[in-house]
């Protein structure tokens, strides 16, 4: 959900730094809302070292759409936690897909590299060799002891 908004990117969108009347009027909402969200699960506070609650931009991003999706969409709060809590699953599971991507990449490249003679090793092969074998190797079942 956090891709989606201007800033996201920036430290200071994750930075729980709102006091809760802040927070409050920047969703549209009342603090007591927020406390009750709190408590839900829904959209949860950092603690300051008073105990006072403290708000992210992404909380209140994330206030509004808990507030569009009850009263807009007419989801239940239940809902409305289920919902959060597959959005961020699927969040992290495309960073980690993009990660993982990239390793890829890079790994791609490694072999392009090695197949090319640039990464040291002669004719390309990815294991250096020395000669040819014309080794023939046998191979003969045990007997069973027990016959």
């Amino acid at each position: 959900m956090s891709s989606e908004y201007v800033g996201s990117d920036d430290p200071a969108y994750e930075a729980k730094v709102l006091m809760i009347s802040v927070a409050a009027r920047m969703a549209g909402m009342h603090p007591q809302t927020l406390r009750q969200y709190d408590r839900l699960g829904l959209v949860q506070a950092g603690r300051a070292t008073g105990g006072g609650r403290r708000y992210s931009v992404r909380d209140v991003v994330l206030l509004r759409e808990v507030q569009r999706l009850s009263q807009d969409e007419g989801v239940n709060l239940a809902g409305v936690k289920r919902i959060i809590g597959l959005e961020r699953l699927l969040e992290q599971a495309q960073q980690r897909v993009a990660r993982l991507e990239a390793e890829l990449d890079a790994a791609y490249r490694r072999i392009a590299e090695l197949e090319s003679g640039l990464g040291g090793f002669p004719r390309g092969d990815l294991v250096p060799t020395s000669r040819t074998s014309t080794a023939l190797v046998v191979w003969r079942p045990r007997r069973n002891p027990e016959r």
